[in-house]
């Protein structure tokens, strides 16, 4: 998908033709003269004061090789070990707009006219078989239905703005009314203001199946491991929640003080026809692998 390109549909699009190569708009090293007093330097007094000279690392860059870290055996509904999952947590946590280039000035976050849906903008940053990191870009009033994260452990780090979150997880072992459609519990029903802490969710738990809603313009930093894949089974699929009085079903019992806290969640046949996603390359600073 070329950059500017809007597409329709599934909030995971194939960027297969979106490289990982270092963005042209990223920094670029500028070689400073050296003066005729350095060049008659002994060398090894040159040596030492590259050797004493420390490398900064970008946040990013940083956020790359814990990421390398965390997931370096993932696959498949494996979740990573407590230690790891907290040391991506703790690098996250530290991640502002501008250590990824974003702004709520920048274009993606005007808001529509009256009569449009919102687009969402896609910042492809980084992917390969085991994570993928990138930011979705929502404008007020934008929205990410209802889906899920099959087999996955996903971090979304919330830069800046105000975000409505609806998660659930799925009720295990529960009759169903039929093949398409399954009983959930609510996991997150509440708004959140950025900076706040990075929302962490699991295969079977901790909300894998959630709804973004922007009240404000929002950027949301996410790190998926393993990423969606559908010849690995890891298809993002989107769905329609309905109360709990919606179905009676032989079997299912919920307390009464507990019904609202429950929902059931069908499959949809077709992509949501509302959501439009725009991809582009992301611009800031370059990863190095």
């Amino acid at each position: 998908m070329g950059t500017g390109t809007a597409v329709s549909g599934r909030v995971r699009k194939d960027l297969s033709e979106i490289s990982n190569e270092p963005n042209p708009n990223g920094n670029i090293p500028v070689t400073k003269p050296i003066s005729a007093a350095q060049e008659n330097r002994p060398n090894s007094r040159k040596k030492i004061k590259r050797r004493n000279k420390k490398t900064v690392i970008s946040p990013v860059q940083k956020l790359f090789e814990t990421c390398k870290i965390v997931f370096a055996n993932s696959k498949s509904g494996t979740v990573p070990s407590p230690e790891n999952i907290e040391m991506l947590r703790a690098v996250l946590d530290e991640m502002k707009p501008e250590d990824v280039y974003v702004s709520p000035e920048m274009s993606y976050f005007r808001s529509q006219p009256i009569g449009q849906s919102p687009v969402v903008t896609y910042l492809h940053i980084y992917e390969c078989h085991t994570f993928s990191i990138c930011i979705f870009c929502l404008p007020p009033s934008g929205v990410i239905p209802l889906h899920n994260h099959p087999e996955m452990t996903v971090f979304s780090k919330l830069l800046f703005g105000t975000m409505h979150i609806k998660s659930y997880d799925w009720v295990a072992d529960s009759p169903q009314p039929s093949s398409d459609t399954r009983l959930a519990k609510v996991k997150v029903d509440s708004e959140f203001t950025a900076p706040c802490e990075t929302c962490i969710l699991y295969p079977a738990d901790g909300g894998n199946m959630h709804c973004f809603t922007a009240k404000t313009a929002c950027a949301v930093l996410d790190v998926l491991g393993p990423p969606y894949s559908d010849p690995a089974g890891r298809h993002c699929s989107y769905y329609f929640d309905y109360p709990f009085s919606k179905f009676s079903v032989e079997g299912v019992v919920v307390a009464e003080e507990e019904k609202e806290g429950h929902a059931w969640l069908k499959e949809r046949v077709e992509e949501p026809e509302d959501l439009t996603v725009k991809a582009l390359m992301y611009s800031g600073p370059t990863i190095r692998e």
